[in-house]
């Protein structure tokens, strides 16, 4: 297959950036979008050329590193997927796929395809922890959580923190990331002992590091890699106006 590359190409985050156009022939359909990536990044070492910087690491769709925005979508032309488990028979021989960074001024630049995300980690420091006595493991039937409670949990502890909900919202809004987090402990009595103050800490960290409001459009749960709805963002609405304190 034959595919022309227009990729985002930034020195740094205060240098200016522009589109640089590749030909990539002989791709298998079979190859992942970071495997061409890596295959165009070979070609440019071997013509003593500067390589494009993005990120990766498990290439399982787990760790939320490789966020690209492909074609005016964060992963690419499919659904419920990370940027690494997209292959690229999803798109059309010849055609143009144009690749981006995040778009967001909370996630800045560093290189090319790469963008800052401590953002998050400074979100999930705020409030997106519980207490735990230390010691030895308590017995696993101690706490009985219904199932039906456990599973809505793990489907919104799920997040892999990628930033796709960002990228896709008008607004730039956190709001599905800090809702997974809240009401994966919200569900639980292990989240219990920081819920008075856990949804006000997480929202305010948010607001400060730039990100917008939510206005409730659903991009962010049309584009999430793991399918988390926005009904655990009413979760974290309801944590955040009737938590006492």
């Amino acid at each position: 297959m034959f595919f022309i590359l227009k990729v985002w190409r930034q020195a740094g985050p205060r240098s200016r950036g522009h589109f640089q156009l590749f030909d990539m022939d002989g791709i298998s359909g079979d190859t992942s979008f970071l495997e061409m990536l890596d295959i165009l990044n070979n070609r440019l070492v071997s013509q003593g050329k500067e390589t494009i910087a993005f990120d990766h690491d498990c290439r399982e769709g787990i760790c939320g590193a490789c966020g690209l925005y492909i074609n005016g979508r964060p992963h690419g032309p499919d659904d419920g997927i990370t940027t690494c488990q997209l292959y690229m028979r999803r798109f059309r021989d010849g055609s143009v796929i144009t690749v981006e960074p995040w778009r967001s001024a909370a996630f800045p630049v560093i290189k090319d395809l790469m963008v800052e995300r401590k953002a998050f980690d400074k979100i999930l420091q705020a409030g997106g922890f519980i207490s735990a006595n230390t010691g030895s493991a308590p017995e696993a039937h101690t706490t009985l959580i219904a199932r039906k409670v456990a599973e809505e949990s793990m489907d919104a502890s799920a997040c892999i923190g990628c930033g796709a909900c960002v990228a896709t919202c008008k607004n730039r809004s956190a709001m599905l990331f800090v809702a997974s987090r809240v009401s994966s402990l919200a569900l639980l009595p292990q989240g219990k002992p920081e819920a008075a103050r856990r949804a006000r800490a997480m929202v305010a960290k948010m607001d400060e590091l730039g990100f917008g409001s939510c206005t409730n459009i659903g991009s962010c749960q049309m584009e999430c890699p793991k399918n988390i709805t926005i009904t655990h963002i009413a979760r974290l609405n309801r944590e955040f106006l009737y938590r006492p304190g």
